[in-house]
């Protein structure tokens, strides 16, 4: 899901203004509305193409303005600072100016993901720059149908790699910008195995389209079925089909052109299209095939990585060429060398005999977008990384043609959804073991933990169950029970007590969505959201049908089957439930009477990024209305880390604690307290054992206009 295009033109300048005001190089904003409108970006958990919110967005005209006046404020900085003068020491990531530089690239990663947007609107609608560069000249070339290989597109056969020890991470003290993903270090010992000479081609590609690919199941993951049957699409995205349906005679589509097929070219799809392709090979060819780990991309390169220590910034040479001149010294298409990919045997070979390590393409591969051992969250943007290891994200790498700056470095680990569109491709490899990806799929990752069916029916018993199910012991602290429908009725109280309008509720972090239904009963429209997904379609069974069986354990495997009903009092149809996540919430949601985060604070990669979303323009929460929150302030590095705990560490030999961080922040912006309590809850996992919580709970009231 994206914004309309305005949004991305007014996004980087508002990302200058906050992250200098972060940084403390400015003292103040710009703009305060624009700088909230155009913080947050797409919706990634939704598979539309376009949001359909109603909300207004400026003209050109004015986003333009502001543009100006923001590069204005940039330029003087670069021009006036003195940490920037003639001789300056490095600039480093304790330098207040490393948001400076934090700036620059995210424009850059922009520019790139822009033009990907761009290329996916109507040909009439958009123009080339004169300034833009022009497409490879391959591009000119007539294309035949079928293609044929060894004609139209080179044979891809494959290389053996022999094992070796591979060394993953950007050194700290490194004299380029990097986001926070790329510092660490990771030694792996890699087994051999065998890869692709070359990315897989539109040649390729093709015949797995025209066998029905698109039609299969059985090649398909299940949420990659899923995707191809809600978007209905019968083969890649910048495939244009030519003829009735069944001929298979495709253009493709560029920037700002329609061309005859490149066949050379590399295929241009998303993860699950890579995968379904990997899936029919191997049942061609009888042999199991899959996408590279990062590990193994690496060892294509012949380690650069780890050769950096020798060469210096040699090793990386988007650090001294330029586009035209990197194309020309190592044949890589990289950094707007040309206007598009390039056909996949024209770069110079690796030392290990690859084309396209580096650019043409980005490299889909089988890692979940991870952490290196030793890599923090930056302080000037804390959310940019850690909210993404969450085990649906998969890692990119190598750049493609439109990829400058630190995107096109050897350093770059880049990362998006599966179901995202990019400049990206991917080779095929082959081996006996997973080249050791990291994946964060496993049950008992913080990602995945709240996809468990098991926490789904603790939730669900949590949720729904009666008191004397939840805690059946009378010595036991049956006060505790119930925890989401007390949390509600503070909200629902308070606002009878304040006089405070009960227009609509947000509940962030609703898990099955009790207390969602229970703030129904005061106000109108309630709007429920969580991060799972198993919890989200469990809160829309009940939301259509008003009740949902689950699985009560008592001991081993043994258990009683339970109804989880919704009071036939409250009004179902006022409550809508959402996956999204709460560190990254859309724009439109905004306003609210009354927000409730209950349990759940402590469970975020980046606390401040929800908190700062609660007040200023276009807030989640109105002026005048209520803020509930309900927190043990839980903290563990497996969901947040400790960089960006709001408290329970020392700093300069003081004690910070959370109670204390948490009211300083609310109060500066704008929040006022009413209440707070010690507020239990019991959560059960069997008959004989209980998590026992107790939550500080706050009221708050954002001060009226």
């Amino acid at each position: 899901l994206r914004h309309p295009m305005i949004f991305y033109y007014g996004h980087p300048p508002a990302l200058y203004i906050n992250k200098l005001r972060v940084a403390g190089l400015i003292t103040g904003p710009l703009n305060p509305y624009f700088e909230r409108l155009f913080e947050t970006g797409v919706d990634e958990m939704r598979w539309d193409d376009m949001s359909k919110n109603e909300m207004l967005w400026p003209s050109i005209q004015e986003v333009h303005a502001y543009r100006q006046q923001v590069y204005a404020i940039v330029r003087r900085m670069i021009e006036t600072h003195p940490g920037l003068a003639p001789g300056h020491p490095p600039v480093t990531q304790k330098d207040p100016l490393w948001a400076l530089f934090m700036g620059f690239e995210h424009e850059r990663i922009h520019l790139e993901t822009s033009s990907v947007l761009i290329r996916e609107l109507p040909l009439n609608l958009v123009q080339r720059p004169a300034e833009w560069p022009k497409l490879h000249p391959s591009a000119r070339q007539p294309a035949a149908f079928p293609p044929q290989a060894g004609r139209d597109y080179p044979a891809n056969e494959l290389i053996s790699v022999p094992g070796q020890a591979v060394t993953l991470g950007k050194p700290a003290d490194w004299p380029s910008y990097g986001w926070d993903n790329e510092y660490g270090r990771r030694e792996t010992a890699l087994p051999p195995f065998q890869a692709n000479r070359y990315l897989v081609s539109n040649g390729e590609f093709y015949a797995f389209v025209a066998a029905g690919g698109y039609r299969e199941p059985r090649y398909w993951p299940d949420t990659g079925w899923e995707w191809r049957v809600f978007r209905n699409i019968k083969q890649p995205a910048f495939w244009i089909p030519e003829g009735p349906a069944g001929l298979h005679h495709y253009r493709l589509r560029t920037l700002f052109e329609s061309i005859d097929m490149p066949w050379d070219w590399p295929v241009e799809v998303n993860y699950l299209e890579a995968k379904a392709y990997c899936a029919w090979c191997a049942e061609q060819e009888g042999t199991p095939c899959r996408l590279p780990s990062e590990a193994e991309h690496q060892a294509l390169r012949a380690d650069q990585q780890r050769q950096a220590a020798a060469l210096g910034i040699e090793a990386d040479p988007v650090m001294g060429f330029d586009g035209v001149s990197l194309m020309q010294k190592r044949g890589w298409n990289l950094n707007l060398a040309c206007g598009s990919s390039s056909p996949v045997h024209a770069s110079c070979p690796a030392e290990a005999g690859f084309h396209d390590v580096f650019g043409n393409v980005w490299q889909w591969l089988e890692d979940h977008f991870n952490p290196l051992p030793g890599a923090k969250a930056h302080a000037y943007y804390d959310d940019f990384s850690t909210p993404c290891y969450d085990g649906q994200h998969q890692m990119m790498l190598g750049g493609s043609w439109a990829s400058t700056g630190d995107e096109a470095s050897i350093w770059s680990r880049f990362h998006f959804r599966p179901h995202f569109f990019q400049h990206a491709g991917f080779r095929r490899v082959r081996s006996e073991n997973d080249g050791g990806a990291v994946r964060l799929d496993r049950p008992d990752s913080p990602g995945q933990v709240y996809e468990d069916p098991q926490i789904l029916n603790e939730y669900l018993l949590l949720h729904y169950g009666a008191p004397g199910e939840q805690m059946p012991y009378a010595f036991g602290p049956t006060d505790a029970v119930e925890f989401p429908v007390r949390c509600a009725q503070w909200l629902n109280d308070a606002a009878r007590e304040y006089r405070v309008p009960t227009g609509k509720a947000l509940d962030i972090g609703c898990a099955v969505g009790r207390a969602s239904f229970e703030l129904a009963r005061a106000y109108r429209q309630v709007v429920g959201i969580d991060l799972s997904r198993a919890f989200i379609d469990a809160a829309d069974v009940l939301r259509r049908q008003g009740e949902l069986s689950y699985f009560r354990k008592d001991e081993g495997r043994l258990g009683v089957t339970l109804n989880a009903r919704v009071d036939p009092a409250i009004e179902r149809n006022r409550v809508t439930f959402r996956q999204a996540d709460a560190c990254g919430l859309p724009a439109e949601l905004q306003d609210f009477d009354a927000v409730l985060l209950a349990n759940l604070l402590c469970r975020l990669p980046s606390p401040k990024a929800l908190l700062g979303r609660l007040g200023g323009p276009m807030g989640l929460v109105k002026p005048g209305g209520l803020l509930a929150i309900f927190s043990p302030y839980s903290w563990l590095e497996a969901f947040t880390p400790p960089e960006a705990w709001l408290g329970g560490y020392e700093q300069d030999g003081q004690a910070v604690t959370s109670t204390a961080a948490l009211g300083a922040f609310l109060t500066a912006e704008g929040f006022e307290l009413l209440r707070e309590a010690e507020i239990p809850l019991v959560i059960r996992e069997h008959a004989r054992k209980y998590q026992y919580i107790v939550t500080h709970a706050t009221l708050w009231q954002r001060a009226a206009d």
